[in-house]
C-alpha cells in the first residue's frame, strides 16, 4: 500500500509540476557530470581538480558571507521601512573608505603625510607596500579601521535618515526608492570627487600570508585576510541572531516589522526603532565594505554599486524583509558564481548567479526564507 501511494504521488508530481521535475534532473546531471570531472576525467579533458574545486568552494564561501553581510542591513531597511535601499550600495563603499583612511593614517602617519595617507596614496608617491599592512602585521590598525568603518557608516545612515528620509516617512515606497538613488549618487561621486576614479590599492594581497591546506591531489592556501573575513561576518551574523532573538529591542524590531500600527499602539517607540535600523544596517554595510576590500586588496569609489545587485540578488532569493533569508542567500549566490566556473568562463558567473535566483523564485515566489521576516 505504501509502494502504490508513493507511486501515485510521483505520477501526481510529474503531471501536475513537469517543470519542478525537469529541473531535478538537470540538477542531477550537473551533479553527475561534476562527480565525472572530479573522479575521472583528466584535467586535459575538462576534468577538475579537487584542490581547483576547493579553492571555487572556499572563494564561494567568502564572496557568500559578504553577499549576506551586506545584505542584512538591506533587508532590514526593508522589512521595518517598506522600501528598496538603493543608497544600500554606496553605503557599503564609504564604510570601506572610513575604515581604510583610518588604518593608513594610523600606520603611516610619521612617516608619510597625512594628505597623501588621507588619499590612501591617490596623490602619488606613497604606495601600499611602503605601509606593509596585514592582519598579522598591522593588527591593531586592521581592527580600529573596521571599527570606524561601522561607526563612521552608521553616523552617516542616521545623518541621510534625518536629512532626507524621516522627512519622508509618509511617502510612497517609490518616493522612497527614487530619494535613495539620488543619495546614492550623491555619496558616489563625493567619494570619487575627493579619492577620484582609479583603483587604489588597500594591502599589498601578494604578500598577504597564507595556511596550506593539504589535499589529496595538491593544496589550497587560505591567507589571513579570508580567515578574517569569515570569522568577522560569522560573528557579526551570529550577534544580529542574538539582538533578535535575546533583547528588548529585538522583539521590538519584530513586532514592527509584523505590523507597524500594532507596534505603535502597544507602547513601542516607532521613530526610536527606526534609528536602530538604520544605525545596525549601516554599520553592518560599512564593515563589509572594509572586509571586501581587506581581501582582495583594491578599492573603487563604485564598489558598493557594483556589488549592489547580487546583494539585492541574495535578499530576494533569500525572501526580502528575511535576515535569516539574506544570510542564506548571499551564500546561495556566492557559491552559484564561483561554482559554476566548473561549465562556463568567468565572464558569464553573474549571469549564472542571477539564473539561479530565477529558477529558485520560479518554484518559490516568496524566497527560500518566506514568512520568516526580521527573525
Amino acid at each position: 500500500m505504501g509502494v502504490a501511494e508513493s507511486l501515485r504521488q510521483g505520477r501526481s508530481v510529474i503531471t501536475e509540476r513537469p517543470a519542478l521535475v525537469l529541473l531535478a534532473l538537470a540538477g542531477a546531471a550537473l551533479f553527475v557530470d561534476l562527480l565525472v570531472r572530479l573522479f575521472v576525467l583528466p584535467a586535459s579533458n575538462g576534468g577538475v581538480a579537487i584542490s581547483s574545486f576547493a579553492t571555487l568552494l572556499l572563494d564561494g564561501l567568502v564572496l557568500g558571507l559578504v553577499y549576506g553581510l551586506a545584505g542584512v542591513g538591506l533587508s532590514m531597511t526593508y522589512s521595518i521601512l517598506n522600501f528598496a535601499n538603493f543608497s544600500h550600495g554606496d553605503l557599503v563603499t564609504s564604510g570601506a573608505f572610513f575604515g581604510w583612511v583610518t588604518t593608513w593614517l594610523i600606520t603611516g602617519l610619521g612617516t608619510a603625510s597625512a594628505g597623501a595617507l588621507f588619499l590612501l596614496g591617490g596623490g602619488g608617491g606613497l604606495t601600499v607596500g611602503d605601509l606593509d599592512l596585514s592582519i598579522v602585521k598591522t593588527p591593531l590598525a586592521i581592527l580600529l579601521g573596521m571599527v570606524v568603518a561601522a561607526g563612521g557608516t552608521l553616523l552617516l545612515s542616521l545623518f541621510i535618515d534625518r536629512v532626507v528620509y524621516k522627512r519622508m516617512r509618509n511617502q510612497s515606497g517609490i518616493a522612497l526608492l527614487i530619494a535613495s538613488i539620488g543619495v546614492a549618487l550623491a555619496l558616489r561621486y563625493l567619494i570619487a570627487f575627493i579619492w577620484q576614479t582609479g583603483s587604489l590599492s588597500t594591502t599589498a594581497v601578494n604578500d598577504v600570508e597564507s595556511f596550506p591546506v593539504f589535499l589529496v591531489d595538491g593544496t589550497i592556501n587560505v591567507d589571513v585576510h579570508e580567515i578574517t573575513l569569515i570569522v568577522a561576518a560569522i560573528a557579526l551574523m551570529l550577534g544580529v541572531h542574538v539582538l533578535l532573538q535575546n533583547t528588548k529591542l529585538g522583539k521590538a524590531m519584530r513586532a514592527m516589522a509584523d505590523n507597524e500600527d500594532l507596534a505603535r499602539v502597544t507602547g513601542i517607540p516607532t521613530e526610536r526603532i527606526i534609528t536602530y535600523t538604520w544605525a545596525i544596517g549601516g554599520g553592518l554595510a560599512g564593515i563589509s565594505g572594509y572586509l571586501i576590500a581587506l581581501n582582495t586588496g583594491v578599492l573603487r569609489f563604485n564598489l558598493g554599486w557594483v556589488l549592489l545587485l547580487l546583494i539585492f540578488a541574495a535578499v530576494i532569493l533569500g525572501g526580502i524583509g528575511s535576515i535569516y533569508g539574506a544570510m542564506g542567500g548571499g551564500l546561495v549566490i556566492g557559491l552559484a558564481e564561483q561554482l559554476s566556473l566548473v561549465w562556463i568562463p568567468s565572464e558569464f558567473t553573474t549571469v549564472a548567479a542571477f539564473g539561479v535566483m530565477i529558477l529558485v523564485l520560479l518554484f518559490k515566489p516568496s524566497g527560500l526564507f518566506s514568512g520568516v521576516t526580521v527573525a
